[in-house]
């Protein structure tokens, strides 16, 4: 097709020849005089959706420039009919990720459920039920801990990868209590044989653990999900996959309990109380057991739209997060392909959501942390107004300003193709807003997060102060509709973290939210 196209228009063919020499793919140049038409060097495309996209407005503008109008209305005719349809294919397949950019609680589930209903698939692919989403649709909330919110799209089936450790009471009590609610779940819900368990001695591991440490608590939600990496990777844990043979899962449990209670003395199992209720469940567990690292990527396959709803944050990861005080899972970009079986060239579009302020459950540093040291103060207006209050654990959460040294610090390790910035309505009110926009330590500037946690605590926060706004915003479908004041909040922040804000939160129900479009999408 494309030979035929190039014979029958040989001048246009010269010109495409041209552009693709800003590629380095040809070298011919079109001239009609001295002087030869070369393309300007741009930067490298990452994909061949790129290289086309690159390609077509190359060859636009220089027909239009030589005056090729027949030739190239003809061109854009051919583009209509054969390239547009592959570009929309190209664009609508692939795996697109919705991460958490700061230390949790940003409102991922908000935008995954908005997302989800164009999505064939949503997956979880990390962490345990100590991570929680709250959607609200219609007035009613689904709480969500386990199961991707995107289960609300009665269309999807949701995946839990292989990298989730699963408590499997808990699990089975969220689907009846979504199914209770009218979320009819069955058959859309499989579950990765690779995936680990956790059992209640993990849980009651957990709060031993937690309560040991005394003063220098990590904050641990105590779901038992540390412990439950911790049988993972001293290989004596237990997967889903096991509770396909009884007796295998039997022998190992046996030894998985005997090992646990000589570790932790006062540790009491009833194994075979425990033995009886997974015998009980074994079938209805099964039954949503399968290899879903096959299944996901025949999905991506088939031209299928995969959606990962991340859990925790970037903050929070084991290896990237303000460590000791994180949990036991990579929530950042990696944990992907490692929790999902997925290779890196299928992820697309990595969706960053940040809140307009900052806020963390639990202990550790917190640079823009305001107290809440009176009704008049700025931290009690973010905590009461935005319902900070944890899903998972009902914990009052610390706030403070937007930290934007740490944005940056995510967004350089997630590489976050657009920004969701949520809750820019409980700034509404406030006289003047700040944004942290640089730390000093011992008086020089640091251009990265420290690894050290003291030296952490111990940086200073320069700030910069704009001016608020009093106008309601819950009504705002563009981003024009918004408050001067509220344009510019949100304009110096995509400056300054350097990625484009593409959705901005302005109320707490399912549609308060704006979506500037794809425009804003550096993928």
């Amino acid at each position: 097709m494309f030979r035929g196209l190039l014979k029958k228009h040989s001048q246009s063919a010269i010109v495409a020849a041209s552009a693709l020499s800003g590629y380095g793919l040809s070298t011919a140049v079109a001239s009609n005089d001295k002087e030869s038409t070369k393309c300007l060097d741009a930067p490298e495309p990452h994909s061949l959706l790129q290289h086309m996209q690159e390609l077509t407005k190359k060859v636009n503008d220089i027909q239009k420039a030589i005056g090729l109008t027949e030739e190239a209305k003809t061109a854009k005719e051919q583009n209509d009919k054969y390239i547009k349809p592959l570009l929309s294919r190209t664009k609508a397949s692939g795996i697109d990720v919705v991460l958490g950019g700061q230390w949790g609680d940003e409102g991922k589930g908000k935008l995954v459920d908005i997302l989800s209903q164009e999505y064939d698939v949503c997956a979880r692919v990390a962490g345990g039920s100590n991570a929680g989403h709250t959607i609200v649709v219609d007035g009613k909330k689904y709480k969500f801990h386990l199961l991707p919110s995107g289960v609300l799209n009665q269309k999807a089936t949701c995946v839990i990868g292989n990298g989730v450790v699963i408590h499997l009471p808990s699990f089975l009590n969220e689907l009846d209590t979504l199914q209770n609610m009218g979320v009819d779940s069955k058959g859309r819900v499989l579950i990765s044989d690779r995936a680990h368990m956790v059992f209640d001695f993990h849980q009651e591991v957990d709060g031993m653990s937690e309560s040991k440490l005394g003063r220098n608590k990590i904050g641990t939600t105590k779901k038992g999900i540390g412990p439950a990496y911790a049988s993972k990777i001293s290989r004596n844990g237990i997967r889903i996959g096991d509770l396909l043979n009884f007796e295998y899962f039997e022998q190992r449990f046996r030894t998985l309990a005997e090992q646990s209670m000589n570790a932790y003395p006062g540790l009491e199992i009833d194994v075979d109380g425990q033995l009886e209720y997974y015998r009980s469940i074994a079938e209805r567990v099964n039954s949503m057991t399968t290899d879903t690292i096959q299944y996901t990527n025949d999905a991506y396959s088939n031209g299928q739209r995969i959606l990962v709803e991340g859990a925790n944050a970037t903050m929070l990861d084991i290896d990237f997060g303000t460590y000791p005080f994180v949990t036991s899972s990579n929530p950042s970009v990696g944990s992907v392909l490692t929790g999902l079986g997925v290779s890196p060239n299928k992820v697309s579009g990595i969706y960053g959501t940040v809140k307009a302020y900052c806020t963390r459950v639990g202990e550790g540093p917190f640079p823009t942390e305001l107290v809440p040291d009176g009704a008049d103060s700025i931290g009690y207006h973010l905590g009461t107004v935005g319902a900070e209050y944890g899903t998972t654990t009902g914990r009052q959460r610390r706030c403070g300003w937007l930290d934007i040294p740490q944005m940056q610090y995510s967004c350089l390790i997630n590489g976050f193709t657009a920004v969701n910035l949520t809750k820019l309505d409980v700034l509404t009110g406030l006289k003047e807003v700040k944004i942290g926009v640089a730390y000093k330590y011992e008086g020089k500037y640091l251009k990265s997060m420290p690894a050290c946690l003291k030296s952490l605590s111990e940086c200073e926060v320069e700030y910069e102060t704009l001016p608020g706004w009093t106008e309601d915003i819950s009504k705002c479908n563009k981003f024009e509709d918004l408050p001067e004041n509220a344009q510019k909040y949100v304009l110096r922040v995509q400056e300054l973290m350097g990625t484009p804000v593409r959705w901005i939160g302005v109320g707490p129900n399912r549609l308060d939210q704006i979506d500037r479009g794809e425009g804003w999408d550096l993928k």
